[in-house]
């Protein structure tokens, strides 16, 4: 039996990473159904909606204006709208807007009903070849200042790592992961669940060859070898 949307609760509602056949039938059932959606690009989110058929009042809530539009959507709630928040991609909050509106609806009491989903991280880590029975994810790294200090915290990290870098750093980022933490085996996702989706495997300076060979396209997923499996692996191919 289906559920029914309730007025006064915030719907977290994740969305395809690429592929529109991801989306859940639960998914678009509580888009149709909720009084407002509160999207990070009511264009990008418009372009969804029409391929669904869905008409909808949109929102923008993005990095720019979440100070302000938070206490807006909280008023909204507190009135006895529903409303379901998306981001361009995935799981609204992973390395994108969602945890202010999250923390003051949570604050004041308003019900927050998670709509699971799609999620680049997860992805990324079954296809990695990499242990992720434990895992942290750091999300992207600064891109000046603090970045080589992120990464030499990440140096003893016995979980394996999960990061995001766009196509303008992917290069830089994967250089800097060998010069501060080693010869790891690393994984790189691009484009994943889109028509050129590709995963590349082995040490960080393989993966960065692959990577020059190319030439950097799409968005990445970074997934990093632990030191316990890197002190694993040594050992078991010294037996």
């Amino acid at each position: 039996m289906s559920e029914t949307v309730r007025p006064g609760v915030l719907y977290v509602v994740s969305t395809p990473i690429g592929n529109l056949e991801d989306i859940s039938q639960r998914a678009i059932r509580i888009l149709k159904d909720v009084d407002i959606i509160a999207a990070e690009d009511t264009r990008t989110t418009g372009r969804l909606l029409k391929h669904l058929g869905i008409t909808k009042k949109l929102l923008s809530y993005h990095s720019y204006n979440e100070a302000r539009r938070a206490p807006q959507l909280l008023a909204l709630l507190t009135d006895g709208k529903s409303v379901g928040l998306v981001t361009d991609a995935g799981t609204p909050g992973i390395s994108d807007p969602a945890f202010e509106i999250l923390r003051l609806v949570v604050e004041n009491g308003i019900i927050v009903v998670p709509i699971p989903g799609p999620s680049a991280v997860l992805s990324a880590l079954v296809v990695s070849g990499l242990p992720f029975h434990r895992f942290v994810f750091e999300g992207f790294l600064p891109v000046k200042k603090g970045r080589a200090t992120r990464l030499d915290r990440l140096k003893n990290e016995e979980r394996t790592v999960v990061l995001y870098e766009s196509p303008h750093r992917i290069l830089k980022t994967v250089n800097d992961i060998r010069t501060v933490l080693g010869e790891r085996q690393i994984t790189v996702a691009r484009e994943l669940t889109k028509k050129f989706e590709e995963v590349v495997r082995g040490t960080v300076s393989e993966v960065l060859t692959r990577l020059e060979s190319k030439g950097p396209k799409g968005e990445y997923v970074i997934v990093i070898a632990g030191v316990d499996y890197e002190s694993g692996a040594a050992k078991h191919s010294n037996n």
